[in-house]
């Protein structure tokens, strides 16, 4: 059985860790299995090609790598900061994400 990530696509996250420490991005991306996500304008890295139907003349193309989703922390939409997500029950007997800091539900 795979382990749930407090991450999903579509979250906005801050990195906690390592070089990209304290940028802000959206959450392109979720691997589960290996417990990485893609986030937009973080972990640049430079990605060779060869002349292709998208690119004819090839070169070097900046994309974005997978980074640890432990190195990364959602930001409550209420005050902007960073939070841990908890998971409960709502009144409808349904499991939602909730912001540990605001107590606000996570969409």
């Amino acid at each position: 059985m795979q382990k749930k990530l407090h991450i999903k696509k579509g979250d906005t996250v801050i990195v906690i860790a390592g070089e990209y420490k304290g940028q802000k991005g959206k959450v392109l991306q979720v691997f589960i299995e290996k417990q990485r996500a893609i986030v937009e304008g973080v972990n640049m890295v430079s990605k060779h090609t060869k002349p292709n139907a998208t690119s004819p003349e090839g070169g070097i193309i900046k994309k974005e790598a997978a980074i640890h989703a432990s190195n990364l922390l959602n930001i409550d939409s209420a005050s902007g900061k960073p939070t841990r997500i908890g998971r409960k029950l709502n009144s409808k007997n349904k499991l939602v994400r909730y912001s540990k800091k605001s107590g606000e539900e996570i969409k």
